[in-house]
Order: structure tokens, then C-alpha cells, then sequence
């Protein structure tokens, strides 16, 4: 069928126009990311994998074809998670900062990451700070505060994480060396956050930094030789069946050992453990690497994230930090996060990309100093920032114009995800939901104008 079609796109980012972003970068860096093959292989696995197809049909009460009924489609939401750690909500010091952290949030992401640290969630045993009102704690609100706030604003939480039982994020009063003590306060611990919090969170990095703890025994308490599958099996069995349960592990450990990774990635798998998520962090402070070709190129990376993609689990870029400091740093920064978010979603296999510090000035050591945030320390767009909005919200995000045919229908193919449908015929306009899903097939979707 064919439908008349007239195109139109919108941006809106704190009253700022849109620009390219105008980097001096090296010609290395240039050059390795606008390879024709790179670019062409990026450009059709996002037609082909972040795209679907949709046909409308507009008909009266009596069933019958609306033909030249004008159809404005606009998408609203993504089904791809593109999210941010949520560590300062209503911390920063003025209600202005607060609220330009929520709208700048708002703005570019559907996805959170709600920190349960364990030494900062329940520093006094048997009293965790769930709840609004708690001791406050700077990068540590209370979980009901931000994981109701992501449900008001449509926003996916997730939780981070289960057990990371890295001796400086744990209680003071948790056990060191009884492995046996530390499983019951463990097993309490997850079974007292699933209850409050499984309803409200599916998606959960279960295990954190593994890898380290095994090879760094002194920073880490004794657990016993079966924590991992241990932890998983817990998880599964105190939340809901739906949840999805990842593993996640550092830079360095899923881009330059990877089989290490694989291989307990593998274990759990053979051990029937319920692992369905592979978490991969992406904390870059040598920008000057990436810039000359010399770190995590992306070549090295695509073979990576093809390595893991053979699991058959999704996989989620947990904690990206890019660093905005020295000269020129917050352009430099830009480019690279444009060209990575390119190249993450156009990877089949990524379901979710979580940049980790959205302000300068909210993060946690080496990541304050980097200068890694998207927004400066009053909370303003800083060029990386306009870059992700220019993609997520412009190029990235389906908006159209259509007309009916004399079958009263329309086709098109958009990026996944929610969108609104406003329908005019003559004087009469209605407004409809409408989703756009991975699984979904070009099969006919059916409005009533009355």
C-alpha cells in the first residue's frame, strides 16, 4: 500500500538549539571511526534491529474505511534503555540544581540505576535506610525516594546490586572470615530488598565485580567457593519469575581478559544458576588512548560484545564514564560518546546503555576528578550532553505525518518503542497509545474515529 507522507522532527533541550558538536580530535580517532565499513555496518543494524514495521488502519463506527484521515505519529519513549545512575536525586544543594538534574534525567533517559549498597543502605544492622526520611547519606538516597519517582516519570529502575560484598561498600558489622555468618546476614539482606523492592525493580545486576574479588581476596571478606551460583539462585527464587538477574563486571575484565568473564559466565549457565544479563562496564580515564586507537577501539569492542552475544543472554553497558577534563576535554568528550552510542546501538545484542554520573561534581573519587558528567556542576548541558540528545530525541526517535489511504490505512517503520497517535478527520480528533515492540510483526492495528 502506499500512504502520502510528510516528515517532521523536534528537539527541545533546555531552550538550547541543537548544534553539531564541533571537536578539534585527533586524525586517528577520525579516521578509525569513519571507516565507510564501520559506518555502513552501524547505519543497517540500526535500520534493521532498532526499527519495525506498522500498518494503521482508521475506521468508522461501523467498521468501515476512513480514507484521507491525517495521522500524526509521534514516538514517545524508547524500548532500547538508555539510562543513568540516579545517586543524587534531591541531594544537590538548591531547589534549582535539583531540578534541572530531573529535567536534564528526564530528558534523555528511561532507564535508572538505584543504588543498594549494602554499608551505606544498613550501616547499623537490622535498621536499613529504605525509606524517605533515613539518615541522609551524599550519593545514597533512600530506594523508595528514587524508585518511586522512576515509576511517576515512566522510567525503568534497576537495581544495583544485590551482593557486592567489597569490603569498603559493606557494613562494618557484617562478617569477614565466616563465610558460613556471612551467608545468613546475605541471605537476609537480598530477601528483605526483594520484598520491599522486587515488584518494583526487574532488573537487577545480582553479582557485582566478581572477577576482582577473586583476584584481590584481601579487599574482599571470605564468602565460600560456591558465592556465585549461591547468589543467583537466591535472587531467583526470593524475585518475581520476570525479574532479569545480571552479572556485571568491570572494563578491564570484559574487554581485555574476557575469558575469564566468559568462562564464569559459562559456569553459571552449566550449574543451571539463573543468570540472564550480562553487565559490561565501561570506565575510560585514559581519553587519550581512545582518541589515538590505542584503547578499546572499535574494532576490539564489536568483537567483545560478539564474543558475549554468543551466550544468548542481552547485554547491558553498565556504567560508561568518559572523561571531560584538560583542554578541550568536554568537546573531545562528546565526540567520543557520540561515536560509542553509535556503535552500542547499532550492536544487536545491547538491550540497555548506562552512562554513569549525569553532573560534575556527583560522582565518586577518579570519576569526580575526570570530569565525566553529561552536564557541568550547575547542572548545565555540556556538549556530550546535546550530542546524546541530538540522538536519542532527534535522530533516533520516529515523528511523522500520514494520510490514509482509500483502504483507510497507513504504513511505516519507526524505532521501537511507545508512541502517540493523534487522528484527524475533518472537525473530529481522538488520541491513541501505541507500541512498537521488538516482537511485534507488521500485522494490522485498527482505530475507531466515531
Amino acid at each position: 500500500m502506499c500512504s502520502k507522507i510528510v516528515t517532521f522532527t523536534f528537539a527541545f533541550v533546555f531552550g538550547l538549539a541543537l548544534r553539531p558538536v564541533a571537536a578539534q580530535v585527533p586524525e586517528t580517532f577520525t579516521k578509525i571511526w569513519n571507516d565507510a565499513a564501520l559506518q555502513e555496518r552501524m547505519r543497517l543494524n540500526i535500520e534493521q534491529h532498532r526499527k519495525g514495521d506498522a500498518v494503521i488502519q482508521v475506521v468508522d463506527s461501523a467498521g468501515k474505511p476512513i480514507p484521507e484521515a491525517t495521522l500524526v505519529i509521534q514516538q514517545r519513549s524508547h524500548e532500547f534503555l538508555f539510562g543513568c545512575n540516579l545517586f543524587v536525586l534531591g541531594q544537590l544543594s538548591t531547589t534549582e540544581l535539583n531540578a534541572r538534574y530531573e529535567s536534564a534525567f528526564t530528558n534523555l533517559f528511561n532507564f535508572a540505576t538505584v543504588p543498594f549498597y549494602w554499608g551505606d543502605l544498613e550501616p547499623e544492622q537490622g535498621k536499613p535506610r529504605f525509606a524517605e526520611g533515613s539518615p541522609y547519606v551524599w550519593r545514597r538516597p533512600p530506594p523508595d525516594r528514587l524508585v518511586k519517582w522512576c515509576l511517576a516519570h515512566g522510567i525503568t529502575p534497576k537495581g544495583h546490586a544485590l551482593m557486592y560484598v567489597k569490603n569498603m561498600f559493606m557494613p562494618a558489622w557484617t562478617a569477614r572470615n565466616d563465610p558460613q555468618t556471612l551467608r545468613v546476614q546475605s541471605a537476609k539482606h537480598m530477601a528483605e530488598i526483594a520484598g520491599r523492592f522486587g515488584r518494583d525493580i526487574p532488573i537487577w545486576d545480582v553479582v557485582n565485580e566478581d572477577i576482582p574479588r577473586r583476584r584481590d581476596t584481601n579487599q574482599w571478606p571470605a564468602v565460600g567457593a560456591d558465592f556465585l551460583p549461591w547468589s543467583f539462585r537466591e535472587a531467583g527464587r526470593l524475585l518475581p519469575k520476570q525479574a532479569r538477574l545480571l552479572i556485571n563486571d568491570g572494563t578491564h575484565e570484559a574487554h581485555d581478559t574476557l575469558g575469564v568473564y566468559e568462562a564464569l559466565i559459562k559456569g553459571l549457565q552449566q550449574e543451571d544458576a539463573p543468570v540472564n544479563g550480562i553487565g559490561i562496564q565501561f570506565h575510560v580515564y585514559n581519553r587519550a588512548g581512545v582518541l589515538n586507537g590505542k584503547s578499546l577501539p572499535p574494532a576490539q569492542i564489536s568483537a567483545v560484545y560478539e564474543r558475549f552475544g554468543k551466550l544468548g543472554l542481552p547485554l547491558y553497558i553498565t556504567e560508561i564514564t568518559v572523561p571531560g577534563n584538560g583542554d578541550n576535554g568536554a568537546e573531545l568528550q562528546a565526540a567520543i560518546v557520540e561515536n560509542l552510542y553509535r556503535l552500542w546501538f547499532s550492536t544487536p545484542g545491547i538491550a540497555g546503555v548506562t552512562w554513569w554520573n549525569l553532573g560534575d561534581g556527583a560522582a565518586f573519587q577518579e570519576e569526580n576528578k575526570a570530569l565525566g558528567g553529561l552536564l557541568d556542576k550547575d547542572m548545565k548541558p555540556k556538549p556530550a550532553y546535546l550530542a546524546l540528545d541530538r540522538l536519542i530525541n532527534t535522530e533516533w526517535k520516529t515523528a511523522l505525518k500520514l494520510e490514509s489511504d482509500a483502504a483507510g490505512k497507513v504504513s511505516f517503520r519507526g524505532f521501537l518503542g511507545k508512541y502517540s497517535i493523534r487522528i484527524t478527520v475533518g472537525a473530529n480528533t481522538r488520541d491513541y497509545a501505541f507500541n512498537l515492540s521488538r516482537s511485534s510483526v507488521p500485522s494490522l492495528t485498527t482505530f475507531q474515529l466515531d
